[in-house]
């Protein structure tokens, strides 16, 4: 396999590309995308459907709940605080969220943004759970609630000695966000990020409607398929609500890697990994990386890359980009599933024959 910066891909890359495409979709998935740029070249595709009822076809710039990629989003307005001067890395939880979290003096928004904190994940909790599970997808949720629900485990390890994702860790940054700036963490990634970037199709939702056309999520493990796509991502907030297509990610991580959107010194901070927020494997591999600030290493075949990926209900979503942003590749997928079913083990082959394939 030839390095992730070499030349452009090829025309031939084209037929494994739709070829590992379609093997996702055959694996189980309702539809799929992958776009891969690779310098001033984009090659989009699309396989499957968007909508199973009524059946509408995949299209490679149709919006998508991308889940934990917004994470990525969420870390560079931080440090885009931390450049100006209002925030410091090393400032800790207690100081800008007093009485939270019991150990909130102990933690610093370093250790929020590689998820080293130790706080519990408030969506593991079962009453974060409990009304979507019952039937009320449309449910508003307040995140604050989220964060009592974590509270109320206390720590799980002490700040800094082990790694445990955990979507609390994001909504709290985002409240850091809202009582340093006076806005609400959507307005921030709105005027920040969305707008300046030309993000088109990237917003942040605070109710369950889309407007157009877009991927519907499906949960398709048993049939009949389970419709995720009303879910509310006020669940996850800060942590995974944004709505986005695969064009836009693509932009925002040749920006944000290119030095566009932080200073030098704060790219370089955004990359460093805490031993232990590898939890335990240096260089893991497809499977797995390591926690930087907001940005995820991944080990493929062919070298290193940066991003972020996400498993949210009814949708995958992959974003990898090589260190320099040349080579990028988005995957999207209507459907979420264990890392060991057939649908994940064909996203991985494509994803490394994106980023590793010419």
């Amino acid at each position: 396999m030839a390095p992730a910066d070499a030349a452009a891909p090829s025309a031939g890359l084209v037929v494994h590309l739709r070829r590992a495409l379609n093997d996702v979709v055959a694996a189980g998935a309702p539809g799929a995308i992958v776009l891969l740029r690779d310098g001033g070249r984009t090659i989009r595709l699309a396989a499957g459907s968007s909508r199973l009822a009524p059946v509408e076809p995949m299209r490679p710039g149709l919006p998508t709940r991308v889940g934990s990629v917004t994470k990525a989003f969420t870390a560079t307005v931080v440090l885009q605080l931390v450049g100006e001067r209002r925030l410091a890395l090393d400032d800790t939880l207690e100081r800008w969220l007093p009485g939270v979290i019991s150990n909130g003096s102990a933690i610093t928004v370093r250790q929020l943004l590689n998820h080293t904190s130790g706080i519990y994940d408030y969506v593991q909790d079962p009453r974060t759970l409990a009304p979507y599970y019952a039937g009320d997808f449309t449910l508003v949720f307040d995140v604050r609630d989220g964060v009592r629900y974590a509270a109320e485990h206390g720590p799980l390890f002490a700040p800094g000695t082990a790694l445990a994702y955990s979507n609390t860790n994001y909504v709290l940054l985002g409240m850091i966000v809202e009582s340093i700036t006076g806005r609400s963490i959507g307005d921030e990634l709105r005027r920040r990020l969305f707008v300046p970037l030309g993000l088109h199709h990237t917003s942040y939702p605070t109710s369950s409607d889309i407007a157009g056309p877009h991927v519907h999520g499906y949960g398709v493990e048993e049939p009949p398929p389970v419709e995720f796509t009303a879910l509310s991502p006020t669940l996850f907030g800060a942590a995974g609500a944004v709505l986005s297509n695969a064009d836009d990610l693509a932009r925002f991580y040749r920006a944000l890697l290119r030095g566009e959107l932080l200073p030098a010194r704060l790219l370089v901070e955004m990359k460093k990994i805490d031993p232990v927020a590898t939890g335990g494997i240096p260089d893991a591999g497809i499977l797995g990386g390591g926690w930087g600030l907001g940005l995820l290493r991944e080990q493929f075949p062919c070298g290193p890359a940066w991003g972020n990926d996400a498993e949210n209900p009814g949708y995958t979503t992959a974003a990898w980009n090589s260190p320099d942003s040349r080579r990028q590749v988005t995957v999207i997928v209507n459907s979420f599933f264990g890392h060991d079913a057939p649908v994940n083990q064909a996203v991985r082959k494509l994803l490394i024959t994106a980023y590793c394939d010419r």
